[in-house]
């Protein structure tokens, strides 16, 4: 095996650091070692570095699993930045893409390559990934191979087959959100060798943790404005919320946007890069906004209304001050907001019934037939379906959440989706088709000869790769794709920015389709347990926001942090205390004024804790004011 790299000098040469922050340096040593780890970094920690330098340090490549495609791409885009060769394998790939992805790890250069969970059964990836180089296997958001973690997916399960095919190969699994019950799920499903964990500081010493309970939220947001320079985000759980206050501080003079997932892919570019350049101050969004984003010098995060968790929380939040400089984190809680949570789990936890009814309907919406789907991935916007359905969203996501955990289908996150195309008419019916123009006949025998199974199922196309073929721009592809389409030849998805719904299983009859009643109460439980957690973080103001975080993810030795809001009342208290201690030693002199007296009457009566008093007159003989006398009485100095 060939010695690795000193890894200082591939963080010189590719990053420009001089050295490795926090558990950094111990991680990537011991992935050089060969062992497998479970490493615990809070966000912005500098997770990615873990994998890449070891990497980068020896022969071989890393295979990254992780289902946020968004920040595939964007890691993706910096290694290439840095001349790193590196390709991605998700389902918005069309088959000649996805080959020659893969060709490229088994006979090219690649160094890294990033896979989504569910294309690890794919018979492309199964026979390939046996003839790679592989050094490693990165796991990132590693919490969703548990069933006991926030965002369980099944598909990260097939994990363990990867380890099965690539014998001797260390895996590295990290999270930012893993307490200990899944950490030890996380260890047992990647079948680690021996149990080991490194961990991370979870504390951020600059970033200042506060509670408002208030029922005029807007006004604290704008006290908070008016007193913290620079950009902020402000999260809100519904679009039209994110809307309305957008304009409000518009309104009021605040450089203001939204951002949410109904919006344009062009327009969410155009908002978002309006914000990074500063132009836009304030960025009120959903929690669809902010993965992936490089943004270091975020002042405060506001969170408008309350997180279905601490882990969610903490992520959102940890996205202020990453410069290192102080930066502010904002919960704002009404006097009714528990309830309001109350009615959304009643409205989020369907009866099975009702998932049952709900994977019917998204079947005949996608025109999913009984014995067909199985592997395919199409377009979802369950907006438009949830419009169409008259269903709320809540309830909508809640079901497919539970088909996911029980293997049916995975809804992934919004991404660039190639252009898809499927055959209306059978191979023999097209061709005792009488087409008008010679053309189109041409264009169809480049199409059937590039992409085979556009007959059973809609197949992503490149319309850059169909112009090259057949000789056409791109524009005039689009056109004869279209054209196609009005002649009810084909059916044509445009490219776009959507989330994929992906069937792991065939459609099922009605009556096939089980969900373990376990299943469905386990993620009720599960999900008002991190409630009641991320409830009673709100509501105690008697410890240090950041040791209550630090002690949700397994901290046991946090320190308060001095400027959280808990802290600083603390701080308050104890300067005031102090400022009136002043009294009670002119008190005692006073008393002393008299004549001799002993310690116990003269300390009776006195407002400050007795420990306090006695203290007060040791200081007061240490520094000779006043002296003991023989007979055991307390006597002023002069007096």
């Amino acid at each position: 095996m060939q010695e690795p790299c000193d890894i200082h000098a591939i963080l010189r040469r590719y990053w420009g650091y001089s050295e490795f922050r926090s558990v950094q340096e111990r991680i990537i040593r011991d992935v050089l070692d060969g062992r497998d780890m479970l490493a615990l970094m809070p966000t912005g920690g500098g997770k990615s570095l873990t994998y890449q330098v070891p990497t980068l340090a020896r022969e071989g490549l890393c295979i990254v699993v992780t289902p946020l495609i968004a920040l595939m791409k964007d890691q993706i885009d910096r290694l290439r930045r840095m001349r790193i060769p590196a390709v991605a394998v998700h389902s918005g790939l069309s088959p000649r893409q996805l080959d020659i992805a893969l060709d490229n790890c088994v006979y090219g250069d690649t160094k890294f390559l990033y896979v989504a969970p569910e294309r690890l059964a794919s018979e492309a990836f199964r026979l390939r990934v046996v003839r790679m180089n592989v050094a490693l296997i990165a796991v990132d958001e590693a919490h969703c191979i548990s069933q006991w973690g926030y965002d369980f997916r099944p598909s990260y399960l097939r994990i363990a087959e990867l380890r099965e095919k690539l014998p001797g190969v260390p895996v590295l699994a990290l999270t930012a959100s893993a307490t200990q019950r899944v950490a030890d799920d996380i260890m047992h499903h990647l079948k680690f060798a021996e149990p080991h964990v490194v961990r991370g500081d979870f504390r951020r010493p600059n970033l200042s943790y506060s509670v408002r309970h208030t029922d005029d939220k807007t006004e604290q947001l704008m006290r908070l404005l008016q007193n913290v320079a620079g950009s902020g985000i402000v999260y809100m759980r519904t679009r039209e919320g994110t809307e309305q206050l957008a304009g409000e501080l518009r309104d009021a003079g605040i450089a203001a946007s939204a951002y949410h997932g109904g919006l344009g892919h062009a327009e969410r570019s155009l908002r978002q890069d309006e914000w990074l350049q500063g132009k836009v101050r304030v960025m009120v969004a959903t929690n669809a906004f902010g993965m992936g984003i490089d943004k270091a010098d975020v002042r405060f995060v506001v969170h408008y209304s309350l997180c279905d968790s601490l882990e969610s929380y903490y992520q959102e939040a940890g996205r202020a001050g990453r410069d290192g400089r102080r930066a502010y984190a904002l919960l704002l809680v009404a006097s009714d907001d528990a309830d309001r949570i109350e009615r959304n789990f009643r409205q989020e936890f369907p009866p099975l019934e009702q998932v049952k009814d709900i994977y019917e309907r998204v079947c005949s919406y996608l025109q999913v037939g009984i014995g067909d789907g199985a592997g395919a991935s199409m377009l979802f916007n369950i907006y438009d379906f949830c419009a169409r359905e008259h269903l709320y969203a809540g309830t909508v996501q809640s079901a497919l959440k539970l088909l996911q955990q029980n293997g049916y289908l995975t809804l992934t996150d919004v991404q660039d989706n190639p252009a898809r195309v499927m055959f209306c008419v059978s191979r023999d019916d097209l061709y005792k088709l009488r087409v008008q123009r010679d053309e189109l006949d041409q264009f169809i025998k480049v199409l059937l000869r590039l992409y085979p199974g556009v007959f059973s199922d809609f197949r992503p196309i490149d319309e850059n790769e169909l112009a090259t073929w057949s000789g056409y721009t791109v524009e005039r592809v689009k056109e004869l794709l279209k054209r196609l389409w009005q002649l009810r030849v084909i059916r044509y998805i445009p490219s776009n920015r959507a989330p994929m719904l992906y069937f792991d299983e065939e459609r099922l009859p009605r009556a096939d389709l089980y969900i373990a009643p376990e299943t469905y109460a386990r993620r009720l439980e599960l999900t008002r347990e991190r409630f009641e957690h991320m409830l009673a973080y709100a509501q105690h103001d008697d410890r240090c926001r950041s040791v209550v975080l630090d002690g949700y993810f397994g901290g046991t030795d946090a320190e308060p942090c001095g400027i959280c809001d808990v802290c600083l009342a603390r701080r308050r208290r104890e300067k005031s205390e102090s400022a009136a201690e002043p009294d009670w030693r002119s008190e005692l002199l006073r008393r002393l004024d008299d004549g001799p007296t002993d310690p116990r009457t003269l300390c009776a009566g006195l407002s400050c804790p007795p420990e306090r008093s006695a203290e007060l007159l040791r200081e007061l003989i240490e520094e000779g004011t006043v002296c003991m006398q023989p007979d055991g009485t307390a006597k002023k100095i002069g007096g």
